[in-house]
């Protein structure tokens, strides 16, 4: 069952629509769903659908000959066209009588061993653009040859795009209509164990418990994500090995450059290097205290859960679910899964506000989410805030509490008295709870009336 990716499905069909030549450039991690999207959107289209392989440009070809007949004739052949400008000059001049999708999936893979290919697409696109019908699409999993190589101002197919599509993981919300049968906690628990890849979420049985779901996902030596973050890790990069250090380190909490360098033994100019090319893949994030560019304050954190989750879990019990002691690794993690899970929450309370905010019934008009940290001048004390935003009048401040005790008024009067950090004159306060308020706060909040108190049920029923 295809789910999501609504406005991903109305920009292709609208750009379908057109009639005319249309050039879509789709890319995103590997396993976020691109290769669906495409499914779902050609059914019905008339389509030649050719799907690279990390093979010689000879058995690429062949396979792209393959598919452009068995469309054309409908007869499966092993003849094969002289070259990939023959095949695609070929498909341009059907494409002149009648809409065609060709898609050219795995794109990467076939122009790394086909040096010219970028050269002869620009060659023949700006040839027969204006009287083509042909939608092309080329889709990628290498996010850094798809942005140096299809989108970069210096590459050859710079300018003949009409549109690209970043395909990112889901967010909690998107995800959440995966799991019909799950309670509220346990699909905030769901996306924190495996996060927003689609592919991982196909792996949560919501028929299951979580404490199920994570003995059969992480903790058995067989199932398809116990491998996961190393495979992934080898396909996308030459060193996986200093990768791997470089995340479990930020994992288990060093979030500065100079924790992470002595951490892995590296100079941080190496460090700095793997760390861009995590952020890249969308691995890692890169955080600076809100409002500030100082980089001397910047931290490193896990961005994708499921990475986040494994990192944080797996390495220091592989011995224990090697030896298939399921039961045991899990009574080491359980412990600290509440915990774990104060990040996860604060990152949904994120998206719920970026929601609102395009309900346009958020309290403050913010250009950007972030979190803030420094030292307070007054009480010479750190002080740090899960979630600001602000416009040029007001400034939204917020404290995400994901524990099994009602949220109490101190809560509250310490965001009030950090509020006085910044010089916003108009301030509105959130506070998001796993589990409510206490009567003292809930009072406070509506003497002052610009407090917005929201349970972690509220948010999922909105």
């Amino acid at each position: 069952m295809f789910i999501g990716r609504e406005q991903e499905l109305n920009t292709l069909n609208k750009l379908y629509r057109s009639d005319k030549f249309e050039f879509t450039v789709i890319y995103g991690r590997r396993r976020v769903g691109k290769t669906a999207l495409i499914s779902e959107f050609t059914k019905g289209k008339d389509t030649i659908f050719f799907t690279g392989v990390e093979t010689n440009a000879k058995q690429n070809l062949d396979n792209f000959s393959r598919c452009i007949m068995e469309y054309n004739t409908g007869i499966i052949t092993d003849s094969s066209f002289t070259s990939f400008q023959a095949a695609l000059e070929y498909v341009f001049e059907l494409a002149k009588a009648k809409r065609i999708v060709l898609v050219i999936d795995e794109y990467p893979y076939v122009a790394r061993t086909s040096k010219s290919l970028a050269s002869t697409l620009q060659l023949l696109i700006d040839k027969n653009k204006d009287n083509s019908k042909l939608f092309l699409i080329l889709c990628g999993s290498s996010m850094s040859y798809m942005e140096d190589h299809v989108l970069a101002y210096k590459a050859p197919l710079y300018g003949r795009r009409t549109a690209q599509l970043k395909i990112n993981p889901f967010d909690f919300f998107e995800a959440c209509r995966c799991f019909a049968k799950f309670s509220n906690i346990d699909k905030a628990l769901a996306y924190g164990i495996v996060g927003g890849t689609p592919q991982y979420l196909m792996q949560i049985d919501d028929s299951l418990s979580i404490e199920e779901n994570i003995k059969n996902i992480y903790l058995d030596p067989s199932s398809s994500i116990f491998e996961e973050p190393n495979n992934l890790l080898k396909q996308e990069v030459r060193e996986p090995a200093i990768y791997n250090a470089v995340i479990t380190a930020i994992a288990t909490g060093c979030s500065k450059m100079n924790e992470i360098s002595n951490k892995i033994d590296e100079d941080t100019s190496v460090c700095a290097t793997y760390i861009k090319n995590l952020i890249t893949l969308g691995i890692v994030k890169k955080e600076s205290p809100y409002g500030e560019k100082s980089s001397r304050k910047t931290i490193y954190s896990i961005a994708d859960n499921m990475f986040r989750f494994w990192y944080r879990f797996i390495p220091e019990n592989t011995s224990i679910i090697s030896r298939r002691a399921t039961d045991l690794a899990y009574k080491r993690i359980a412990p600290e899964i509440s915990a774990y899970m104060g990040g996860v929450f604060e990152e949904i309370c994120k998206q719920y506000l970026w929601k609102l905010l395009l309900e346009n019934k958020c309290a403050v008009n913010f250009s950007d989410l972030g979190r803030w940290w420094g030292t307070n001048s007054k009480t010479k004390k750190q002080e740090e805030i899960d979630i600001i935003g602000a416009d040029k009048e007001a400034v939204l401040l917020a404290e995400c509490k994901w524990t099994n005790e009602k949220v109490d008024l101190s809560v509250l009067e310490t965001l009030v008295e950090r509020s006085n950090l910044f010089p916003y004159k108009q301030k509105h306060f959130y506070l998001f709870a796993k589990t409510g308020f206490t009567k003292g706060c809930m009072d406070k909040a509506a003497e002052m009336g610009n407090v917005t108190l929201l349970s972690y049920d509220e948010m999922v029923k909105t």
